[in-house]
């Protein structure tokens, strides 16, 4: 039996999924959930083989969750259920440690295929998807510190509580902010706090 939690935060997508989902005798939704902290908690004391996650949701999105539920139960294998098929989304829920990806508009059939797949170990991404390449696309290259840094500055985050956070100095959090403007030609904190929070979901 292969026991699967649900997190989407259309309540009626789950309902439907679930009716779909109950004529396959190897397959049971052990929980659901419409955000990704409760997801976390369903995650925690369900231990489904499989979690089936929107990425944008209320309350924590599934990026977040997904880094998190690997971190705590690597053997969990998570798809990401999407309507976004952009390079960018598929690679940050790769990167989140997911092994499938699927979109909204697909068949359920699709989906059980995608459920069986990942749980033998197989990665699965829908028809018509294509996996990054780590390629130089001629886009703006910022290091893994930089990264960090734009994540951070997205939260909100001033200078002094990014350098708490990463334990370095504000001068060097300050030198960092400079040189990603410089590689983003971007002008000012207005803009880098823009750009630092269109890119948390830039697809």
């Amino acid at each position: 039996m292969i026991t699967i939690a649900i997190a989407e935060d259309h309540q009626a997508l789950i309902d439907g999924m679930k009716v779909f989902l109950e004529y396959e005798p190897d397959l049971k939704v052990v929980g659901e959930a419409n955000n990704g902290d409760r997801l976390l908690d369903i995650v925690r004391s369900k231990k489904p083989d499989i979690v089936l996650t929107d990425i944008r949701m209320p309350i924590m999105d599934g990026i977040t969750a997904a880094k998190h539920i690997k971190k705590e139960f690597p053997g969990c294998k998570i798809i990401a259920f999407s309507m976004f098929e952009q390079d960018e989304a598929i690679t940050q829920m790769q990167e989140a440690g997911a092994s499938g990806y699927i979109l909204k508009n697909s068949s359920l059939k699709i989906v059980i295929e995608a459920i069986r797949a990942v749980n033998r170990g197989e990665t699965f991404f829908d028809t018509g998807l294509k996996t990054p390449q780590k390629e130089d696309t001629g886009e703006v290259q910022l290091s893994k510190r930089e990264k960090e840094i734009v994540k951070l500055v997205g939260e909100g985050k001033t200078s002094q509580e990014i350098a708490d956070q990463l334990f370095i100095g504000k001068a060097t959090v300050d030198t960092h902010r400079k040189n990603i403007l410089k590689k983003l030609n971007l002008q000012g904190k207005s803009e880098l706090m823009r750009y630092s929070v269109e890119k948390k979901y830039d697809f």
